[in-house]
């Protein structure tokens, strides 16, 4: 003789409710980072700064190629 199971239909979230959700929810994150930011503040580099050099090779970097003759 069989068992009588009771049967629990489980709580499936399917791939597209899967992606709604997740697209719902990321769009409210990024409506809130919006409202967080503060206002757009123009660039205040002139020109010349702008194109000067900014890597400066430390001793151990510029001994590194040196041993390795790179």
């Amino acid at each position: 003789m069989k068992t009588h199971q009771m049967i629990v239909p489980k709580a499936k979230l399917g791939r597209r409710e899967f992606l709604r959700t997740l697209g719902a929810g990321a769009t409210v994150a990024a409506a809130r980072v919006g409202a967080l930011s503060g206002e757009a503040v123009a660039d205040t580099e002139t020109n010349r700064e702008k194109r000067k050099s900014r890597y400066r090779a430390t001793e151990h970097v510029k001994a590194f190629y040196r041993v390795n003759r790179y």
